[in-house]
């Protein structure tokens, strides 16, 4: 009967035994596939995806994804921890044949056959073999605490459409099948309940478990029950997503609202049951909803688990029946689910801010991001990664996409723009079309060019810029007014485009922020003047209603009569989201500290709001509670961004500050700047390149009595390139340093070389070689230091930079010589080479060892050498030295050894930010 229904059908079919051994975590599986060859070519070889064996060793796809992931634990995990398959018997048409992994693919099996596949034609392709389950903490599917959680735990057979479309598992949920019938038995060893996506039903020791036209199987087997199950009026929804402070009644009901709102947009669905588990919910959530702890959630019960279900279940409905490549043609089933939250929510909370609660909050709900409706967060974390340039085109691959952007930015700007297709076309153009597409293609492999065929065809409007530069690009619309002019009873309307990308925009007039005009202008591709009637409107604004998303909104509106000041200034506290009404400043407390000022408490008037702009200043002056003093500084800064060039920015600035270096000594700082950041090859990519030049103008305060040396007052330009690249395995980073002054010119190179053997434990090398090409100082303050240099450029945070005793002269920051240990020789005025390293010994206790050759002039090279303890809590940000032996001897057994110990740590927020961000953005 299989073979028959197979061949009949034309379907692919796939029938399974499957045995659980609960006490070895392995599945014992005996598989029947009839495959289909749908296409028009002959095939000589098929290809499965064998997921399951991505977790065999740390040269799989997955296992190098993992790691630019910055995740290490399955790279070492033990091999009882990990998963693979093991293939024991595979015929066809039950003649044995020879099958192979791909190289460097090992999750895909590549089968040759003996005569080709016409089209049309089916072949039986029978399979025996085993699958070891990993844990789940890799992936989210595998052996759980109480049970197992089973995706992509079988033997799938790949498509060919002009070819075959094979990807290997990256933890990124997106394999492709096609539409196949399922008939499987599970039988386990022990008592488990099972929840399926399937068709389930208890059949002597086992399950049996069937399901036509399905793309993808789920298995969830638990020692508890713990999945719910509701009766909609459409099909079974099994869920594990308990709903919180609402009984069944509401949150059935609630189910059936959000079915019968996805349905008017699509159509029914085509299956008996779903599956929604919160393994998988918690890969997808919804941001700034689910991340907080219940106890401090700011939304109502209702509300949170009625946006968390839908989402899950958009997710599920659209997965399950438009079958897209989701690798490589992602942007219409993530911008579906997008523009369906966005519609769900403004239908049904139109009134729910995006803090929730909070945003009633006495000394927060004066903010302007406390008026943020909940659908707000598209175009606001949209612009986030426009204003720094990190967005991506919507047609690059998944697996090429930042973190930040596969999972949050780049289904925003989908959604916006299928948003911005309904303003545009107007709501029953776009919704007919959804469900057009929805009714033709479900249940077929399919892709997004289909989608665009129907869409254009119920419209005579030029939509080649949205699937031209919208989607295939990361061009930013940009359009600003730059004039308003009276001609009788009309208006002249001048809008500029500011960028490169044509593409429709709205232009409204407002009067008490209600709009009485509206139309849109198309191909506007550099300037035009439009005329408009005069209404009674007394503003002009374009994209009043943020229809689309746009990469600067703060100059889209003019008064239609002139006035002296069209934005008002307007001081708010800390930050804020920009208001395109006024010229804001923001103000904030300023806290610093070093030992000479003490606590320095201040003010700080700056220009930056929570977006990032090009130009932006800060100016912070402190009262210096110890020094009794007014301390502080200023910046002045322009970032300028490029697209389509190896440079990512540049950065022409100003820094000038006032502090103190010693005891009631201040100095002064005046450094402008140009700083050249390099494109990353791809933002998956962590670390970078930059090129900074800068002239650094020190004036020191010198004690009374004491005549001013060549170190009080000077100039030094510094020319620095400084490459990074700090995977979590192996990191590399150098830096080549050339200063040069009226006095003297010197190179250096720093190169530092990080890895993690296979044992876990930390290798740290570091060679420094510094040199002077020319050198007539009278003193060692510009001179290359062993333990300690001098800072003259005032680019280290220290806390007592002067200190020769106490706690803060024991503050190293590992720079020229890298020492720990102060020997009898500090500096070199010839030149210096050190090599510092470090070996793990446990977890964060390392052992350190380093040796330096120092060259003085008229002096002998010296020799220095230490070796110690290492306590590298957070690598160079919290660590601590404890000095061994050294030139001095046993430094553990000679007095004050308290006094020797040495430390690592960093307050400055960049530092602490980039080490906490890698991975995703």
């Amino acid at each position: 009967m299989l073979v028959s229904f197979a061949v009949n059908a034309q379907q692919n079919t796939i029938k399974m035994n499957v045995l659980l051994n609960t006490k070895k975590d392995l599945l014992k599986i005996k598989q029947e596939t009839w495959f289909v060859n749908k296409s028009n070519d002959s095939l000589t070889e098929i290809y499965f995806h064998n997921w399951a064996n991505g977790y065999r060793d740390n040269e799989t796809p997955l296992g190098k994804r993992l790691i630019e992931d910055y995740r290490k634990d399955l790279y070492f995990a033990k091999s009882s921890d990990r998963g693979h398959s093991k293939i024991l018997n595979l015929t066809i048409d039950f003649e044995t044949v020879n099958y192979q992994e791909l190289k460097e693919q090992s999750d895909i099996i590549k089968i040759g056959l003996s005569k080709a596949l016409a089209p049309g034609d089916s072949l039986q392709i029978n399979t025996t073999y085993e699958v070891k389950i990993p844990q789940d903490r890799f992936t989210g599917y595998g052996k759980t605490k109480t049970g197992y959680h089973l995706r992509y735990w079988y033997l799938s057979p790949a498509i060919y459409k002009e070819g075959w479309e094979l990807m290997s598992n990256l933890n990124i949920d997106d394999l492709i099948m096609e539409s196949t019938n399922f008939d499987i038995f599970l039988k386990t060893d022990s008592k488990l309940f099972l929840n399926s996506n399937l068709s389930t039903k208890k059949e002597n020791d086992g399950y049996r478990l069937t399901g036509k036209n399905y793309t993808d199987i789920v298995l969830h087997l638990d020692s508890q029950s713990n999945f719910t199950l509701f009766n909609t009026t459409d099909f079974e929804l099994a869920t594990d997503l308990s709903p919180k402070g609402i009984n069944n009644k509401l949150a059935t009901d609630l189910i059936n609202r959000e079915l019968e709102f996805i349905k008017s947009y699509l159509g029914d669905y085509p299956h008996k049951k779903m599956l929604i588990d919160k393994n998988t919910q918690e890969k997808n959530p919804i941001y700034g909803l689910n991340q907080l702890p219940d106890f401090l959630s700011p939304f109502s019960d209702v509300f949170e688990w009625d946006m968390t279900i839908f989402k899950a279940l958009t997710k599920a409905y659209i997965e399950n029946t438009l079958l897209l490549d989701k690798r490589n043609d992602y942007w219409l089933t993530d911008g579906l689910q997008t523009y369906l939250l966005i519609e769900y929510a403004n239908t049904y909370y139109p009134e729910v801010k995006l803090l929730g609660k909070i945003s009633k909050i006495w000394g927060v709900r004066g903010f302007n991001f406390s008026k943020l409706n909940f659908n707000d967060k598209y175009p606001f974390v949209y612009q986030f990664s426009t204003r720094k340039f990190l967005d991506q085109a919507l047609t690059t691959r998944a697996d090429s996409l930042s973190n930040f952007n596969r999972k949050i930015a780049a289904k925003y700007k989908a959604g916006l723009g299928l948003q911005y297709l309904k303003g545009y076309l107007g709501d029953s153009v776009v919704k007919e079309s959804f469900q057009d597409f929805y009714q033709q293609k479900k249940l077929q492999y399919t892709n997004s060019s289909d989608f665009r065929a129907i869409i254009t065809s119920k419209t005579d409007k030029d939509l080649n810029w949205f699937f031209g530069d919208y989607l295939q690009t990361n061009k930013k619309i940009d359009y600003t007014i730059k004039k308003v002019q009276l001609v009788n009873d009309s208006l002249d309307i001048t809008i500029k485009n500011k960028r490169n990308i044509t593409a429709p925009v709205a232009l409204y007039g407002v009067k008490n922020k209600e709009i009485k005009f509206k139309e849109w202008f198309t191909g506007i591709d550099s300037s035009k003047t439009v005329r408009i009637p005069k209404g009674d409107f007394d503003k002009v604004s374009l994209n009043y209603e943020q229809l689309y998303p746009e990469y600067n909104s703060l100059d889209n509106w003019k008064n239609v009569k002139k006035t002296l000041l069209d934005k008002p200034i307007q001081l708010r506290f800390i930050k804020d989201i920009e208001d395109p009404y006024y010229h804001q400043l923001f103000y904030q407390p300023e806290l610093s500290y070093n030992y000479y000022d003490g606590l320095g408490l201040g003010l700080k008037l700056h220009n930056k709001p929570i977006l990032a702009r090009n130009l932006t200043f800060k100016i912070a002056p402190t009262y210096a509670t110890k020094s009794n003093s007014i301390t502080g500084y200023f910046s002045l800064m322009y970032k300028q961004y490029f697209e389509s060039s190896k440079i990512h920015n540049i950065s022409y600035g100003l820094f000038t500050s006032n502090s103190h270096y010693a005891p009631e000594l201040s100095y002064s700082t005046f450094a402008p700047y140009i700083a050249v950041a390099f494109r990353r090859n791809s933002l998956r990519d962590v670390g970078g390149k930059s090129l900074t030049a800068k002239l650094v103008s020190v004036h020191k305060e010198v004690a009374p009595g004491t005549a001013q040396q060549e170190k009080d007052i000077y100039s030094v330009f510094n020319l620095n390139y400084f490459y990074s690249k700090p995977n979590i395995i192996e990191g590399l980073q150098y830096k080549i340093n050339a200063d040069f002054s009226a006095k003297f010119t010197k190179l250096s190179g720093d190169l530092r070389y990080r890895k993690l053997t296979a044992t876990n434990r930390q290798l740290d090398f570091r060679v420094f070689a510094g040199f002077f090409l020319n050198n007539k100082t009278q003193t060692n303050y510009f001179s290359f230091g062993l333990d300690r240099p001098s800072d003259y450029l005032f680019e280290q945070l220290y806390f007592g930079r002067s200190e020769s005793k106490g706690i803060f002269s024991q503050q190293v920051i590992i720079s020229d010589g890298g020492f720990k240990s102060i020997l009898p020789t500090r500096y070199a005025n010839q030149f210096m080479i050190s090599l510092n390293s470090s070996i793990g010994l446990w977890n964060w206790i390392e052992y350190y060892n380093d040796v330096a050759f120092l060259k003085n002039k008229n002096s002998n090279t010296y020799f220095a050498y230490e070796n110690g303890i290492r306590f590298n809590f957070i690598h160079n940000i919290l660590e601590l030295y404890f000095p061994v032996y050294s030139n001095l001897g046993w430094e553990v057994t000679q007095e004050a050894y308290p006094s020797k110990i040495r430390f690592v740590l960093t307050v400055r927020p960049t530092t602490i930010y980039n080490f906490f961000r890698r991975g995703f953005l």
